[in-house]
């Protein structure tokens, strides 16, 4: 299943993860989390190591894998922009980098793109546990490689990782500068830190997570408590376009 098409069977299919995502929007409750729930412990830091650029495999889940992409432009002399990269149900950290790989090279940018655990995130499943506790272990690994800007640290998913990436980016917002959600679903609950910029991209014609009851709903609430949110809709489906993804990280960089 490609990464940028969550076909409705494959939705359907795991409609107990999805399920929260679609219904979220329409007054389905989803369970309060502890305070502070899905906090990372990581925080950036010069490197003490020196790395290549290419494919650099964190981990290896039974072909799931977490992979950290540098681009070959990258110059340990000089910090570049990183993105935390999340796909959507049934992907994994090789099909998001497929979609991220070409915008993230023409910008210089560092890219993590972890699998998660099991077929979707922990916290879309209820919680923040394995997922979020691996993610902070190789961001640690990431940071103690790679020069990175500290004000271009973002993070950004498509569908059920979109849903993870805004949640995770606003309870991490002291720490993650910008975030970037493609198709997002709703809001984890949890407390927020600092105010993180926010670009969003829904699809008019979505039927997997309808526009109106989840990307113009989430947008809503951002604007309403105040946040730098960039929302661009377009005519389509439950996707991720390259062009919609080129101009995430061109927001991203600027």
């Amino acid at each position: 299943m490609r990464d940028n098409q969550l076909g409705r069977r494959a939705f359907l299919k795991y409609g107990a993860a999805a399920g929260l995502t679609a219904f979220a929007g329409v007054g389905v409750p989803l369970p309060r989390l502890s305070g502070d729930s899905g906090r990372l412990d990581f925080r950036p830091r010069k490197p003490t190591k020196t790395i290549a650029a290419g494919d650099h495999v964190l981990d290896d889940d039974n072909g799931r894998r977490s992979i950290l992409y540098v681009p070959p432009s990258y110059d340990a002399s000089k910090a570049a922009p990183f993105l935390l990269a999340l796909h959507g149900a049934t992907g994994s950290g090789d099909s998001m980098l497929r979609g991220e790989r070409a915008a993230a090279e023409k910008h210089g940018v560092v890219v993590l793109s972890p699998s998660s655990r099991d077929y979707t995130w922990d916290a879309i499943r209820g919680t923040f546990s394995t997922d979020l506790t691996r993610i902070d272990h190789m961001l640690t690994s990431v940071f103690d490689q790679c020069a990175i800007d500290p004000r271009h640290l973002g993070v950004v998913g498509f569908s059920d990782g979109a849903t993870y990436a805004i949640s995770l980016g606003l309870i991490n917002g002291d720490v993650f500068t910008h975030i970037i959600g493609h198709s997002a679903g709703f809001i984890v609950p949890g407390a927020v830190h600092g105010r993180p910029k926010v670009y969003m991209s829904h699809g008019r014609q979505d039927t997997i997570l309808p526009i109106d009851q989840c990307g113009r709903r989430i947008a809503a609430q951002l604007t309403r408590q105040a946040y730098v949110l960039r929302f661009d809709e377009f005519d389509g489906g439950h996707m991720a376009s390259p062009e919609i993804r080129e101009a995430a990280v061109s927001w991203f960089v600027s």
